[in-house]
């Protein structure tokens, strides 16, 4: 397995402190990737999303074969035990009360993939031309995309777009959204918080990821172009690309990243 890889986390242009937590790690089967984005008053948002990957990365550590039949169980559990913490610690100290996060979680060797999701950040995926978002945000506007009474678009504007109707911490008990896939040589994944996704259009994501950039240079133009956009919240992004054992990245093989689009 040889994975490319890249990792950042930036605070904005409007938020004084920074709530998102990242972890990338990688074996030699496998690969861990989480990004969580905190909520709460008092600093406790930044609390939350680090008891969360905090609590993952520690219980799935040690799985490094997806097809193995408790792969499925163990994610959940993960999500699960890291729920049940934040929530009774919520429950413990007052100034904690109400606080949360999200968590996607994806475990990818050069054949699978397994993703673990609660909340709104994202899991992208770019094969062979398409970008397809494997997660589905546990939101409000996502509630009515699904009914027909917004559009996509609309949802990205809506001024509720940040309400979230699962998270992390905010129930005693909660149901993750664990699925797998198979994944191929060539394969790039995003796992971006909203600060990014809400800012940067799914075709700019699309063509970013596309790209034969280095991830380094993918991630930090993702960043970028969210906070020139507004930068209205923290902006997290992680990319990882599955190559060849034989691939190499050096300069002189990657394209340049494509500039983005000028309006008016």
């Amino acid at each position: 397995m040889h994975l490319a890889v890249a990792a950042r986390t930036d605070v904005g242009r409007i938020r004084k402190g920074n709530e998102d937590t990242l972890h990338a790690s990688a074996n030699s089967y496998r690969g861990l990737f989480i990004v969580a984005d905190g909520m709460g008053g008092h600093a406790a948002g930044e609390v939350a999303s680090e008891m969360s990957v905090e609590i993952v990365t520690s219980d799935l550590g040690d799985l490094n074969d997806l097809e193995a039949p408790d792969a499925h169980e163990r994610v959940t559990r993960a999500l699960r035990d890291a729920n049940r913490a934040v929530y009774e610690r919520t429950r413990i100290e007052r100034d904690k009360l109400g606080m949360g996060s999200t968590v996607s979680a994806l475990l990818l060797s050069d054949t699978r993939y397994i993703v673990g999701h609660v909340g709104d950040s994202r899991i992208y995926m770019a094969r062979d031309g398409h970008l397809t978002q494997l997660t589905r945000d546990h939101s409000l506007v996502q509630e009515h995309v699904d009914a027909g009474l917004l559009t996509a678009e609309q949802a990205r504007r809506h001024p509720q777009s940040n309400v979230i109707t699962r998270c992390i911490g905010m129930a005693d008990e909660i149901e993750p959204d664990v699925f797998d896939g198979v994944a191929r040589i060539g394969d790039s994944f995003l796992l971006a918080s909203d600060g990014l996704t809400g800012m940067v259009e799914d075709r700019r994501i699309q063509q970013l990821l596309m790209s034969r950039a280095t991830p380094a240079r993918i991630v930090d133009a993702l960043i970028q172009e969210a906070n020139n956009n507004g930068g209205n919240d923290n902006i997290t992004a992680v990319v990882v690309r599955v190559l060849a054992q034989e691939a190499t990245t050096s300069e002189h093989e990657i394209t340049p990243i494509p500039p983005a689009r000028t309006h008016g």
